[in-house]
């Protein structure tokens, strides 16, 4: 049977996530399962351009691509029973699995995991935000720092059974201010590794080719130009990033 085509072929709504701050709906092409994210259900924000959370998204997508990682599942524009909007390939992701965790003082684990902060939950007990080192989410993390992504939860991050981890919700990306703002910062300070370096390469080399020209249609040119000096930037330092700036350094809440 072949593959139903994803941009022409009818979207059918199933069912809405209303765990998320805009409309987003689960729905099917044929029997393939995605993510819709409507245009018209976006919510204004204060720093962002009006109707353009969608479209980075996409830009997102395409980033990650060039990086060649994975990051972000295959995502697309196109029209939909709400209007155009974001569409992406459902994820079903390993629900005994998690990548990030709140977890007591005394049960963060020795090795495998990188610790964040520490805090006080509401009945007053130190629980401390970790996550795990692999290079899966290593590659999230410098992803999250080339795109600006101001919004990097812990329930933004898809843990697959193979051990692979998506990336999803990347709408608060590419803002010509620095908003990395994430749960990610277990390697701060940390070299990058030659593999980590390379992608930055790829992605710096692609914004003078067709990454440039597909990112035209959907970031401002000072937005591209931001993305092209954050990666000059990351491949100048040679290691992972520092919060900086006024706002906080992880979203609320952090799932």
């Amino acid at each position: 049977m072949p593959a139903p085509d994803l941009v022409c072929a009818e979207l059918t709504l199933t069912g809405r996530i209303t765990t998320a701050s805009n409309a987003t709906f689960l729905g099917s092409i044929d029997d393939v399962v995605v993510v819709y994210k409507p245009i018209a259900g976006e919510h204004p924000l204060w720093d962002f351009p009006n109707g353009t959370l969608a479209h980075r998204e996409l830009a997102a997508y395409l980033v990650s691509q060039v990086l060649g990682w994975n990051v972000v599942p295959h995502t697309w524009l196109r029209d939909g029973p709400l209007g155009e909007g974001m569409v992406q390939l459902w994820q079903e992701q390993d629900p005994t699995q998690n990548a990030v965790d709140l977890v007591a003082t005394d049960d963060v684990p020795e090795t495998g995991w990188k610790h964040v902060l520490e805090g006080q939950d509401e009945n007053g007990r130190t629980v401390n935000l970790i996550h795990e080192d692999s290079p899966a989410l290593r590659h999230m993390a410098v992803f999250d720092a080339i795109v600006n992504n101001a919004d990097r939860k812990g329930n933004h991050i898809l843990a697959m059974t193979d051990g692979h981890r998506y990336g999803v919700d990347h709408g608060l990306t590419f803002h010509n201010d620095n908003k990395l703002r994430t749960v990610l910062w277990g390697w701060l300070g940390d070299a990058l590794t030659a593999e980590e370096e390379e992608g930055i390469d790829r992605v710096n080399e692609g914004l003078h080719g067709q990454l440039g020209r597909n990112l035209a249609g959907l970031l401002s040119a000072e937005e591209i130009a931001s993305l092209a000096a954050r990666c000059s930037r990351l491949r100048l330092a040679g290691r992972f990033p520092a919060p900086s700036g006024e706002m906080p350094a992880v979203p609320w809440p952090l799932f």
